[in-house]
């Protein structure tokens, strides 16, 4: 089965990423429509699949020829293409980053249940290779995780109008929210409590340091679970090129009971124990990005509803949101003990 689907903002990805899945899966997909706010790329975009440029997301979910939505990118209309789809009936596959308030997340978690409609939460880093093999190395060799540092180095972009600055800070809370699924999905379990802290950027909206400290302890049992550093900077300039390839550190480390691991995205895997140092270049039948959009079209043609990527999206976008609550009272916060339902 074919899907026709409909694409509500391209993102910084479209070129790198998702365009290539798409092409790559034409036998899967076929784009019909693209509503992108700067009209110069949907056009672009229409033009490569033989799809058609449209003005709204509200044109794009209503159209006969629209089976699914691909939300790939942040734009200014937040949650709103959502519960068009939904009302519509459109299944959804969120590639972005949205800012919602507790309420919000709330909402439209019942607005997706109440419609039935299939949601895919994009999460790359579950099925990177070297994550899945780390899995698989944890179950067998390393045992369990006791300390993680997940480390992402980006590049600061200059932003020159409020809609640079509000794309620039939903992306950050994006790259942050993939992070956090990243290191609750490698130990297998919720945190209980996030400490956070950043570091205000010279000028513009993002800092360009943030970090959080993620205790995997329950509350019964203090201090005794595993503990994630997280940390995300900007602080590299463009006008820097030989700094930003220098020496980065590695994506993950985990350490476990009986050895430790080092990825570097996406198959590259390097860990220690008793016996010394084992080093795997990993590679797969598919990139991840194709992987993912395999994993929406089954969800679309399965007569199952299935929302737990949504659940694991919006439960790492509230520890982020938590631990930017934290830097501002400088104080630890207590999350759920298990996800919202």
């Amino acid at each position: 089965m074919k899907l026709r689907v409909g694409l509500i903002g391209l993102g910084r990805n479209w070129e790198t990423r998702h365009r290539l899945a798409l092409r790559a899966l034409s036998d899967r997909f076929e784009v019909r429509a693209v509503c992108e706010q700067v009209a110069h790329r949907a056009e672009m975009a229409a033009r490569e699949f033989g799809a058609e440029a449209v003005d709204g997301f509200r044109s794009l979910v209503s159209r006969s020829d629209i089976d699914a939505v691909l939300m790939l990118g942040a734009q200014w209309y937040g949650p709103l293409p959502i519960y068009a789809a939904c009302e519509a009936g459109k299944d959804v596959y969120w590639a972005g980053a949205l800012e919602l308030s507790s309420d919000e997340i709330q909402q439209v978690r019942l607005c997706v249940e109440r419609a039935g409609v299939a949601f895919a939460a994009e999460l790359p880093r579950r099925l990177a290779p070297a994550t899945i093999r780390l899995k698989e190395l944890i179950a067998t060799r390393l045992g369990a995780p006791r300390l993680l540092f997940c480390h992402h180095r980006f590049v600061a972009q200059p932003t020159t109008t409020n809609h640079a600055g509000a794309t620039a800070h939903c992306d950050a809370t994006r790259d942050l929210v993939e992070l956090v699924d990243w290191c609750r999905y490698v130990v297998g379990n919720d945190p209980g409590s996030v400490l956070g802290m950043h570091h205000a950027a010279p000028c513009g909206p993002v800092p360009d340091y943030e970090m959080m400290s993620l205790d995997f302890s329950s509350a019964s049992e203090p201090g005794n679970g595993a503990v994630a550093q997280i940390s995300a900077s900007r602080y590299l300039s463009l006008h820097w090129p030989e700094a930003i390839t220098f020496r980065p550190p590695a994506a993950l480390q985990v350490a476990c009971e009986n050895g430790v691991a080092f990825i570097d995205l996406p198959s590259t895997l390097i860990w220690f124990d008793s016996a010394g140092r084992h080093m795997e270049s990993l590679e797969t039948e598919r990139p991840v990005d194709e992987q993912l959009l395999v994993r929406f079209h089954r969800a679309v043609t399965s007569l199952v509803q299935n929302v737990s990527s949504l659940n694991d999206a919006f439960f790492a976008l509230s520890i982020v949101q938590s631990a930017r609550a934290s830097h501002e009272s400088g104080e630890r916060i207590r999350l759920d003990e298990t996800p919202p339902a």
